[in-house]
Formats: C-alpha cells, sequence, structure tokens
C-alpha cells in the first residue's frame, strides 16, 4: 500500500468521481487509490478554503498569484481560480498521480492553470517566482521536517504582503506550527477554528 506523499505510486489505479459545492459553485473531482482524501474533500481543506476566500475578500487583499502547495487532485487551486478570476494559479505535489489528476480536474472543471508541476516542495518554481497567496494542508505523516520545509521555502517565494495559509488539528501539530510560523514572518493569527482544525494566516 502507498502513501499520499509517495512520489509514484504502484497501488493500482482505482477512480472515482466526487462532488463537492464551495462559494455557491458546483465542482466535480476524479480521485484515486494513493492520494489524499480519495472519498470526499477532507474537512480541513474544506475549511480552510472557505477562511481564506472570507479573509481575502474582507482584507481586500492583492490576489495575483496562487499557489496550493501539496495540491493533491487539486481541489484548492481549482476553487482559488474559480473564485479568483484574475490570478495566475500554480499547483505543485510531489505525487505523480496527484499531480495527473489535478490537471485533469482542471480541465473538466473548466479552470485555466498557470502550471501544475510535479515538485518536492517548491523545488520545481523557479528560484525567481513569487506569489501572493500560498495555501496547503501540509503532508503531516511525512514529518516535522518535510511539513517545516514548506513553511521555509514559502517564505522564499511570497511577495512582500503576500499571506500563507496553513490548516491543521491540533493533535497534528498546529500549535508547533503555529511556533515556526512566527519565527519565519514574525506573526501568525488564526483565521479560522472548528471541530480541532485551525487555519493560521502569515503576512510576509
Amino acid at each position: 500500500m502507498g502513501f499520499y506523499y509517495d512520489s509514484d505510486p504502484q497501488t493500482q489505479s482505482d477512480r472515482r468521481i466526487i462532488n463537492y459545492r464551495q462559494y455557491g459553485i458546483n465542482f466535480e473531482f476524479i480521485t484515486d487509490t494513493d492520494v489524499f482524501s480519495k472519498t470526499q474533500v477532507d474537512f480541513g481543506t474544506d475549511l480552510m478554503i472557505s477562511s481564506v476566500i472570507r479573509d481575502v475578500k474582507e482584507r481586500e487583499a492583492k490576489v495575483w498569484s496562487v499557489l496550493d502547495l501539496g495540491c493533491g487532485y487539486g481541489v484548492v487551486g481549482i476553487v482559488m481560480k474559480k473564485v479568483f478570476k484574475g490570478a495566475e494559479v500554480t499547483l505543485v505535489d510531489r505525487n505523480r498521480r496527484a499531480v495527473g489528476l489535478a490537471l485533469e480536474n482542471a480541465k473538466n472543471n473548466g479552470v485555466p492553470l498557470k502550471a501544475c508541476l510535479e515538485s518536492d516542495c517548491l523545488s520545481a518554481i523557479p528560484e525567481d517566482e513569487r506569489f501572493d497567496l500560498i495555501l496547503t494542508n501540509p503532508p503531516v505523516r511525512a514529518g516535522k521536517e518535510t511539513v517545516f520545509s514548506f513553511y521555509e521555502q514559502s517564505y522564499e517565494h511570497l511577495n512582500e504582503g503576500g499571506s500563507i495559509y496553513v490548516v491543521l488539528q491540533r493533535k497534528q501539530g498546529a500549535p508547533s506550527t503555529e511556533k515556526k510560523l512566527k519565527e519565519l514572518f514574525g506573526n501568525c493569527e488564526t483565521t479560522d477554528i472548528k471541530a480541532g482544525y485551525r487555519v493560521m494566516r502569515s503576512i510576509k
């Protein structure tokens, strides 16, 4: 059995279609074995998406470029592009199967992406590329070192004034993530908390 953070899943494919609704928009996603949350959009991701949309609109934050870091089958990036139509949206994941699904799902949902790349963290992103928003539901099962590398590399790829949003359960390490984000960015605010999940935002 493989894991969603494996780069080249070998478990036999078992594709399915799931439905999702966010911000009054209906979406349809193809999922498969060895990708994160294959049976439904997970609660944490759903909470992060709704929290980010609300927070960005309330703050009237600039959203010209968005990165979905650890995109899985593409839910976050695809929804963000639907809502913020003028933004250039990039998706990255180290899981080859997930990246293929994300590309397929973007096309099926009528969403043009700037890029959707196989990438170990942000390694496939050019050094000089910057984003206004980075969103991630980090792969906690891959270990703290991997999760913290998400934050460290995100800092390097954010525009000044840009924001990273992270969703985690307390038992998955939300307190240690808050501490790490404060060390990197000098700030960390909770934008939503529900059912043990916490959405955190840091601004560069």
